[in-house]
């Protein structure tokens, strides 16, 4: 994204050494806001990275994946039968303020100075380490709800288009959604596994969009091909 905003960018001023950064990657399974700055914007890149983040999304609860979300199948599988209302908001309680988390093995955090993901997919094992995040509103949405089941298999969507099995005649897989505030540096991933585990099952992330950041909600930006044909650019 930030290259292509870049080259169309700097055609347009015609300025080949204009600078373009983000303020804040995301996971990638996820959409929403993607702050962009070019300019003299670009120095203001680490206040807006140092910025509040809101996301809503969806935990399944029943089983967990090595990356914590869909990128990969999911390869444990666990009851979910005593899941209650009240079960979840006692947890859900416990990840409000400021509280440690480890960051998923497939993550761009660096450990001795190489990315974890880099690690996780040759297989070397490393020790993951700890960090310390604010979460300011963890709220759950609406009800729990079985995973859509055709026959004897479930199944939930992966942005990739192809369905992910959750499990052959697993009937227990539910989901729920949720919205979260929270700081810099949370990995929502995380936090949908280790809710799961508060609740005494497994759980990973099925879906995830970044609503806010600071001040900027996602009802106000661009699409990139909007951008991009503002820019004066061809259409995507």
């Amino acid at each position: 994204v930030v290259n292509k905003v870049r080259y169309f960018l700097s055609r347009r001023v015609g300025n080949k050494k204009l600078k373009v950064g983000h303020a804040g990657t995301l996971d990638p399974l996820a959409t929403g806001l993607l702050i962009i700055c070019a300019g003299d914007f670009t120095k203001r890149i680490e206040e807006f990275q140092a910025m509040a983040k809101t996301y809503e999304g969806t935990i399944v609860l029943g089983a967990t994946t090595p990356s914590f979300d869909l990128e990969k199948a999911p390869d444990q599988f666990f009851p979910t039968g005593h899941i209650t209302p009240a079960l979840m908001d006692l947890a859900r309680t416990k990840f409000i303020g400021d509280i440690e988390q480890i960051p998923p093995v497939f993550s761009a955090v660096k450990v001795d100075g190489r990315r974890l993901y880099k690690n996780a997919r040759t297989g070397e094992e490393v020790e993951l380490p700890q960090r310390k995040v604010h979460i300011d509103t963890f709220e759950l949405l609406g009800e729990l709800r079985r995973v859509v089941s055709s026959g004897k298999e479930a199944y939930v969507a992966s942005k990739k288009g192809a369905p992910i099995m959750l499990h052959p005649d697993y009937a227990e897989g539910v989901q729920i959604d949720f919205r979260v505030v929270c700081s810099k540096g949370t990995y929502i991933r995380a936090l949908a596994k280790d809710f799961g585990e508060a609740v005494k099952s497994g759980a990973y992330l099925s879906r995830l969009v970044r609503t806010g950041t600071g001040g900027f909600d996602l009802k106000d930006a661009w699409e990139l091909e909007d951008l991009v044909r503002w820019i004066g650019g061809p259409q995507l």
